[in-house]
């Protein structure tokens, strides 16, 4: 059977995800292979150095760089205070003293008589990494983290903002078409993973802010309240990195669109259960999706190692959907994968894919146009 591989976008019911968890620098995994861990349970731990300051002591005192190390009052490795004082000369006439302070808390790091600096280090600072997935332990990396697996629904959105959060799924609005106000939200949601139908105008996501809900699931959303809300205009880039709460996935595109039925659908499936998000996307080599994972509420207290599932590619037959104008967001599915090269509009030569959309209308369109949705 003919087919080819393209971009897919996975809704699946039932599925096995691996998530690696991986310190930035060497640490310690605290937990073992085969522990059953919560999504905020810290899983590994590291601390990171912290910044420095330098005090140019040679200047300050005004005496010359050797002779630095005889006028402090501190030692390397010795903890001070900010402002407080770590070197004076000692004159006849005190009011001619010269006095040096700590710019920061910190330690001091070193003393040097050749440039006549101090250099004042602040406390480490700790990062704590979290499961992020209700999960098993199967794999341990020592120093570095963890791979947790899990067995449930797995959900993937075309853009989101925002890092990883946890929460139960709530439903808000009437269906998968519903455009959202503020109106539909409510105190309930606090710390929710809120699934909003077709859109969420920006008063709307500022009501959820102002809720503390965890993160809002939408079909679609203005490009303008998205560069408002990230003060910059988004780019070709790496986002989940942003300080926004609640996270933002989009699931279909920009404008108010109906979420896909089978999106819709399994989310509201699985409304009250707990669940973990990440706006996480990378739009170039790498591909990374924004996500939703809802562990299966019955799991075996030890896991197995399970392959990823692999991307099949476009055959005939697969369910897909169309990601370019003039049909942009519609769902199909594969007729056929004609053979060779064809005309289209533009009077450019390229593999197209024949689609029965779910309207009805067949339609012929280039096979870069088009994503596969993957269960």
């Amino acid at each position: 059977m003919a087919h080819t591989y393209t971009p897919g976008l996975r809704v699946s019911g039932r599925a096995t995800v691996r998530k690696e968890r991986r310190l930035p620098l060497a640490g310690t995994v605290l937990v073992t292979q085969g522990a059953n861990v919560k999504a905020e349970d810290i899983v590994a731990t590291a601390e990171l150095p912290g910044i420095v300051s330098t005090v140019n002591l040679m200047n300050i005192l005004g005496v010359a760089a050797d002779e630095v190390p005889s006028f402090m009052l501190k030692k390397v490795g010795e903890r001070v205070a900010e402002n407080e004082v770590i070197a004076e000369t000692r004159p006849f006439f005190k009011f001619l003293r010269s006095v040096a302070h700590a710019p920061i808390d910190g330690t001091i790091e070193t003393i040097s008589d050749v440039t006549g600096q101090v250099i004042v280090r602040a406390a480490p600072r700790p990062v704590d990494l979290p499961a992020y997935i209700d999960g098993t332990v199967v794999e341990v990396r020592e120093n570095e983290g963890v791979v947790v697996e899990t067995e449930g629904a797995f959900i993937q959105g075309i853009l989101g903002v925002g890092g990883e959060v946890c929460g139960p799924i709530m439903i808000a609005g009437h269906g998968r078409d519903a455009v959202i106000s503020p109106a539909d939200l409510n105190e309930s949601m606090r710390g929710a993973i809120v699934v909003a139908g077709s859109f969420v105008s920006s008063d709307a996501f500022k009501r959820a802010t102002e809720l503390g809900i965890a993160a809002v699931i939408c079909g679609g959303f203005n490009d303008i309240d998205l560069r408002a809300l990230l003060g910059r205009d988004l780019g070709v880039a790496i986002t989940g990195h942003e300080e926004i709460k609640p996270i933002l996935i989009i699931t279909e595109g920009f404008g108010r669109i109906p979420m896909a039925k089978a999106t819709y659908d399994l989310l509201a499936a699985h409304s009250g259960h707990r669940a973990s998000a990440s706006g996480a996307t990378q739009i170039r080599a790498g591909v990374m999706r924004p996500e939703i994972i809802i562990p299966a509420l019955t799991r075996a207290g030890s896991s197995r190692a399970t392959a990823t599932p692999q991307q099949t590619g476009l055959q005939v037959g697969a369910r897909v959907r169309i990601i370019r104008e003039p049909r942009f967001g519609v769902l199909g599915m594969v007729k056929s994968l004609p053979t060779g090269l064809a005309m289209v509009e533009c009077e450019t030569r390229i593999r197209v894919v024949e689609i029965t959309c779910d309207d009805g209308v067949t339609v012929v369109v280039p096979r870069s146009n088009v994503e596969a949705i993957e269960s």
